[in-house]
């Protein structure tokens, strides 16, 4: 009985040894690996020099001694010299110890190691080799690190942002287009256009974030420009392919002090006059006999006030663009390609808002264009009851924030349960036409927000079960927040559209913001957004007779609500087709 209890307890203390053996050996390798990865320790001695060979005459030996030195760590007051890497010990397997190893391939897979961690270090204290690795001579010049500030824009033309697939050549291509002279990339997802070179440098490494979109590439940093020379020769080109007429204006009554920058020129046309404020980053050109004014839309000038192109002279046989205006009282207007920046900036709100705002509407009521018109007028970001990935990359910073926060101005919702209506305080209510809406949404469905759906989509049967289903819903959606909404602003889109300003100051009004009606006038003179879908053709009508009579008695309803609740009943374009 006690001999099998001896070889037990023999095969116990067997592991207790075995498993100690293990534990130390798995100790001693991660402190190796530790030291190897960090570079703290690597020994010299009279036979163990560096493991790099010298096989390529092309190599300095200079740069290279410099390059270990600053790798490892190593002073250089130890005992290593150039006599190392020249004789015949250059073509022996010296090096330090933890490089050396009897089986060849380990050799060689501890010197690939070695080689890229020299590589990665010398690509940390150089960040710029990232960020010009994969750039095209031909497209641009890396200019360098320049600081920015996110009220006064250093780059003050067109602005872009993909937070996901933000990319060097990305940013350059569409600057380039545009015809601006730098590109500049910021917190790796922003990119900015301009014509005018920022003042102020920063460190290099202070522009040390990586691109969303291309790995091993540097896009600036925090209030940090990566900034680039565009070299295209056909950049003024596309400048004036980027201009477009606004109209006929009477001239205001002091021009100068309306518009800040004035040229004057005797043979003063068109092209002149867009090309000089497109270089001096104004978004409005005004042409009045020779004079050239640059500016932007203001209270003194809102382009709201356009008259009959006759008054500013016949239009040219040459061309479909109007003569200069010889009377004084008058002038012409274009639209250059620079962006307006005074209302771009956008936040979270300081501190949280008491009360939780919803921007409910039916999809594709143009829910995502209103956000946009907001943000850019109040200056915060608005926040989503869902998460639109899409959404959040190209600028709309609310979408990940957590809709109950409290951060945002308000919240986009397309929910219509009595639960959800009555967890806010107050509602904007967006409204759109029924047929516009479902064609949007249906659109939205098959191909994103700036696809429209194919012919065979149209075609098959998931469009009339489409309609069948939503144009319910559009009658839903509207008379539940009538029911059960709190505080509600009724907005149509239509109105939106006929007249923006004056809609803009009702929502600031409801949101309880002061807003300058300047910046109003910059969200007018930027109201497209990111996402504006191209129209569909004037002949399609996919909508069946009994998809009409079906979607006319929604429309009924829905009118007689509005009117019952004393809200204006729904505009004339909504009515019975």
């Amino acid at each position: 009985m006690a001999k099998p209890f001896f070889r037990l307890q023999r095969f116990l203390r067997q592991i207790q040894f075995l498993l100690f053996f293990l534990t130390a050996a798995y100790l001693m390798a991660g402190s190796l690996l530790l030291l190897q990865r960090t570079g703290f320790v690597i020994q010299l001695g009279s036979r163990s020099v560096s493991n790099l060979q010298v096989s390529d005459a092309n190599v300095l030996e200079g740069a290279l001694h410099a390059r270990i030195l600053q790798s490892t760590g190593l002073s250089p007051k130890l005992p290593v010299t150039l006599n190392m890497f020249s004789g015949p010990e250059a073509n022996h397997l010296y090096g330090p110890r933890w490089l050396m190893s009897r089986n060849s391939e380990l050799r060689k897979l501890r010197r690939r190691w070695f080689h890229s961690f020299i590589n990665d270090q010398d690509t940390r204290q150089n960040p710029i080799s990232k960020a010009v690795k994969y750039l095209d001579p031909s497209k641009g010049t890396y200019i360098g690190c320049f600081k920015d500030d996110a009220k006064e824009r250093e780059l003050k033309g067109s602005v872009f942002y993909d937070f996901r697939k933000m990319s060097l050549p990305f940013c350059l291509d569409s600057c380039t287009e545009r015809g601006y002279i730098f590109a500049g990339l910021e917190y790796g997802g922003d990119c900015y256009c301009g014509n005018k070179m920022p003042v102020t440098t920063a460190r290099e490494e202070e522009c040390h974030i990586e691109c969303k979109g291309e790995k091993g590439s540097i896009c600036g940093g925090v209030n940090r420009l990566s900034l680039y020379k565009i070299e295209d020769p056909e950049r003024a080109t596309k400048r004036y392919r980027n201009t477009f007429y606004r109209g006929c204006f009477k001239t205001p009554q002091n021009i100068t002090a309306t518009f800040p920058v004035f040229l004057k020129q005797l043979n003063m046309t068109d092209i002149i006059c867009t090309d000089f404020c497109t270089e001096k980053e104004f978004p409005l050109a005004v042409i009045r006999r020779a004079e050239c004014y640059c500016g932007y839309p203001t209270v003194h000038f809102t382009l709201h006030d356009g008259i009959q192109e006759h008054n500013c002279g016949d239009t040219l046989n040459v061309s479909t663009r109007p003569a200069i205006p010889r009377n004084g009282n008058y002038c012409i207007v274009y639209q250059t390609p620079i962006q307006d920046t005074r209302c771009t900036d956008r936040k979270f709100l300081p501190s949280k808002s008491k009360g939780l705002v919803a921007l409910s509407s039916f999809p594709g009521a143009g829910n995502t264009w209103v956000r946009h018109l907001i943000e850019h007028a109040t200056g915060f970001y608005t926040g989503s009851y869902y998460f639109d990935g899409t959404l959040y990359n190209k600028g709309f910073k609310g979408e990940k924030d957590y809709w109950k926060s409290g951060r945002t101005i308000c919240v986009k919702i397309h929910e219509s349960g009595r639960r959800e209506i009555e967890i806010f305080d107050s509602a904007i209510l967006l409204i759109r036409d029924p047929y516009k809406s479902l064609i949007a949404e249906f659109n939205r469905k098959c191909a994103g927000h700036l696809g429209h759906a194919t012919e065979q989509n149209w075609k098959s049967q998931e469009w009339p079960d489409f309609v069948n289903s939503y144009a319910s819903w559009w009658t839903s959606h509207v008379l539940d927040w009538l029911k059960y909404g709190k505080h509600l602003l009724i907005i149509h889109y239509e109105d939106l559209k006929r007249n923006l300003f004056q809609q803009l100051k009702l929502m600031m009004e409801f949101l309880n913001v002061t807003v300058s009606d300047d910046r109003l006038l910059c969200v007018e003179n930027n109201k497209d957004g990111n996402f504006k879908r191209s129209g569909l053709k004037k002949d399609f009508d996919p909508f069946t007779p009994e998809m009409k009579d079906l979607i006319n008695k929604y429309i009924k309803a829905v009118d007689d609500a509005l009117r019952k609740r004393n809200f204006t009943g729904l505009p004339e374009e909504y009515m019975p087709r």
